[in-house]
């Protein structure tokens, strides 16, 4: 699906702020009249990008999933959202290479929203989003050496939950019933993430 051999090696984190967990203390964003409906999350073409531990599509979508209930099944709106996202990709760092060569763990993913209201898609086309792993203690070092697999899934789920919080929050104004027309019109937009779409050009050989 994705051509993660040569899209994420390119990519290094360097936030430098405490590994997350799966508990979410975050305070919550105005998201409109959000609750979360049904969350699917699926792996049908995964694949695993080069230097990476590896890990099945079931434990990706457990962690995605997860990461996703806790952070958005807090909202208590009345306009039902449900979500549907494809997990695409993903690189595991690990260690026993020279830390030069070392990449960090990252994890790409396309999600639509769907409006229960109006039995429709909130966004025709899928949202994209790569998201990196947080690096503790402001080391420049990939978590291959200091994390598990299952603790760094943890911290890519975490770091995706809250991606797509913000992007909701980024179309809050559409989430709500007297969204005007203008308001309608900005939404959902700018879906596609260049760097997706020429690794998915790349693997089919265009």
């Amino acid at each position: 699906m994705f051509r993660i051999a040569i899209l994420l090696t390119a990519l290094w984190a360097l936030v430098a702020c405490a590994v997350p967990t799966a508990e979410v203390s975050d305070p919550q964003r105005d998201l409109g009249d959000f609750v979360l409906g049904h969350n699917i999350v699926v792996a049908p073409e995964i694949v695993k990008g080069p230097l990476s531990r590896e890990a099945s599509a079931e434990q990706w979508k457990s962690a995605v999933k997860a990461a996703i209930d806790a952070r958005l099944g807090r909202y208590e709106g009345d306009r039902l959202v449900h979500l549907g996202v494809n997990v695409g990709g993903y690189v595991l760092a690990q260690p026993g290479v020279p830390l030069l060569m070392s990449p960090k763990s990252v994890l790409g993913i396309s999600v639509t929203a769907w409006d229960d209201r109006a039995g429709g898609k909130f966004n025709e086309e899928p949202k994209d989003f790569i998201v990196l792993e947080t690096v503790s203690g402001g080391s420049l070092v990939g978590t291959g050496y200091t994390l598990s697999a299952q603790e760094q899934m943890a911290n890519l789920s975490y770091n995706v939950a809250k991606q797509i919080e913000d992007w909701l929050y980024d179309n809050r104004a559409c989430l709500t019933d007297n969204a005007t027309a203008e308001q309608l019109a900005k939404c959902w937009k700018d879906n596609k993430d260049e760097r997706l779409a020429q690794a998915r050009r790349d693997n089919l050989g265009e």
